[in-house]
């Protein structure tokens, strides 16, 4: 076996091979995609007691990957932390995060907390979100003839918001709530010329991964918004865009997901008016006069 060269192959190969891990193994995997920078800089110790396990678990899981050793493969996280670092403001963000909060645990010191948590997040997003992805989302958004957008829990506010941002649009974007029970009537109605709109982070809703199950079954696009390579919606979505989604925090943020939402909106906003622009400087046809 080969071993991944680059941070987009190891992501590949992680997810793959998540399901053969031991459960250990599993934990690391988690770990190492949510948390890459930490990987990078981290010490075997520390990232066997950050992940609750011994330091030789650290080098059989990068020996399952492939690796010879476990530094072998912390190379390929260092290479992607330089890759990626803006520089200045990874900095910043990083003194933001190690700045003692002055009375922690009150409402101030738990808000300092919070936005740094939140501006680390935005600095992932930008990081980890594809243009190509964004430019094949919103194409299809614009060119569907209706759009059905589904999220529960603690996702469903990001599906409030595309509803009505993109019904804002003049699209005829429609809330699948799932209100008295009638979500799978809501999913019946969807055609093969419609989109489905999907958010679910973990623990996934299953309401939500059946439907895009189904939609994918029936050949209807779906676009997802996930946590992680390892989420049940990358096989169902034809683009699936992966949130950085830390689940050690107590308290998981919602503003990237939002954040990734609005940009949806607006660039769909943008490529309406490019197709009204390009519609409008076609010539019009010329009439023939019949004798």
């Amino acid at each position: 076996m080969t071993p991944a060269a680059s941070y987009e192959e190891l992501k590949g190969v992680i997810a793959a091979a998540f399901p053969t891990l031991s459960k250990q193994q599993q934990r690391i995997a988690r770990y190492a995609l949510e948390k890459p920078h930490e990987l990078a800089l981290g010490t075997v110790a520390a990232l066997a007691e950050a992940n609750e396990v011994q330091p030789s678990a650290m080098v059989r899981f990068a020996n399952a990957l492939g690796y010879r050793g476990f530094s072998e493969m912390q190379q390929v996280f260092r290479g992607h932390l330089v890759e990626r670092s803006g520089g200045s403001y990874r900095d910043r963000i990083a003194q933001l995060r190690r700045t003692p909060v002055n009375g922690r645990g009150t409402p101030g010191g738990v808000l300092h907390e919070l936005v740094g948590d939140a501006v680390a997040d935005l600095g992932q997003l930008e990081e980890g979100i594809h243009a190509a992805d964004l430019q094949a989302a919103v194409r299809r958004i614009a060119q569907a003839e209706r759009i059905h957008v589904l999220a529960q829990r603690r996702a469903f506010p990001v599906a409030c918001y595309l509803a009505y941002a993109l019904g804002r649009l003049e699209l005829r974007a429609q809330l699948l709530d799932g209100v008295g029970g009638m979500l799978r009537d809501g999913l019946r109605l969807i055609g093969k010329n419609d989109l489905l709109i999907v958010a679910s982070f973990r623990p996934y809703s299953p309401e939500v991964l059946e439907a895009a199950q189904a939609c994918r079954e029936r050949r209807v696009p779906v676009i997802a918004l996930t946590d992680a390579p390892l989420s049940p919606l990358q096989a169902q979505a034809e683009v699936c865009f992966e949130i950085a989604d830390d689940s050690s925090r107590p308290f998981r943020s919602l503003v990237a997901p939002l954040c990734l939402a609005q940009a949806l909106v607006v660039g769909t906003g943008h490529r309406l008016a490019e197709l009204a622009a390009a519609k409008a400087a076609k010539p019009r046809g010329t009439t023939r006069r019949v004798s």
